[in-house]
């Protein structure tokens, strides 16, 4: 069985979705830089607990604590915005905010993946790839 996807971006947010749905606190999935990174702004901005990367004898593998036992998921809603068959773009000036500010809004840029935040006070804009709240 192939675990190919046409968006592993979205099958990355998908799999965190759904281990907050049925309660579970960690999730195992392919590792790619893009993920990686997405995972990690992710964790800086207080929504993961850890992200860890392991080397397997074929690949790696990306491993995302999305919180500890006991604790309650920080994450309400986790949304794809640019999807393969249509991409979503903006520009500095029109960087949309998420829940006036509450959320966070992860875009692609030149200078690399950046917060929404981030992203406006560097002047640049780019591929929008995910908010969460």
């Amino acid at each position: 069985m192939s675990v190919t996807t046409t968006d592993p971006i979205s099958d990355m947010l998908t799999r965190i979705r759904n281990a907050i749905a049925v309660g579970k606190n960690e999730v195992s999935l392919p590792h790619s830089k893009i993920k990686e990174n997405v995972a990690i702004s992710l964790k800086n901005n207080g929504f993961l607990q850890d992200v860890s990367v392991t080397d397997l004898s074929v690949g790696k593998q990306l491993h995302i604590t999305i919180n500890l036992d006991g604790e309650n998921a920080k994450i309400t809603e986790i949304k794809r915005l640019s999807k393969p068959g249509r991409r979503a773009y903006t520009n500095a000036r029109e960087v949309p905010q998420v829940k006036r500010g509450r959320g966070v809004l992860i875009i692609s840029t030149s200078k690399g993946l950046m917060t929404g935040e981030e992203a406006k006070a560097q002047g640049v804009g780019g591929e929008l790839i995910c908010q969460v709240y």
